[in-house]
């Protein structure tokens, strides 16, 4: 339906998971399956039910996937809160971060508008 690679929220959203993962990198190895993996696929699950939905038949597909995109947003900054509040992050790299997350979700609903 759509070249997924060439969509900007896409492209923002692969952005967004590679400077997750340097950031969750330096968590402690203790939380390598906890909250550092929690982190890492609601990040990985935006650009990647973008690119599912993308591939769907239906215009309404793509939007359910968009609205799925829409929700890791919301989990991953949860998630991002929760981890400066036990000290993983600072507030600074919270607050770029939840800034980045806001405009993806602001790309997504105009994605999802503007198909009919």
């Amino acid at each position: 339906m759509h070249d997924f690679k060439k969509l900007n929220v896409w492209n923002e959203a692969i952005k967004l998971v590679t400077e997750i993962y340097e950031i969750t990198e330096k968590f402690p190895r203790m939380e390598v399956y906890g909250i550092s993996n929690q982190i890492r696929r609601s990040a990985i699950s935006i650009p990647s039910n973008i690119a599912e939905g993308s591939g769907r038949k239906s215009s309404g597909s793509f939007k359910l996937f968009l609205s799925y995109s829409y929700g890791s947003c919301c989990e991953l900054e949860t998630q991002l809160i929760i981890a400066k509040n036990i000290n993983y992050i600072e507030e600074n790299i919270l607050n770029r971060l939840i800034e980045k997350i806001s405009v993806i979700e602001k790309m997504l609903t105009n994605l999802s508008k503007s198909i009919i």
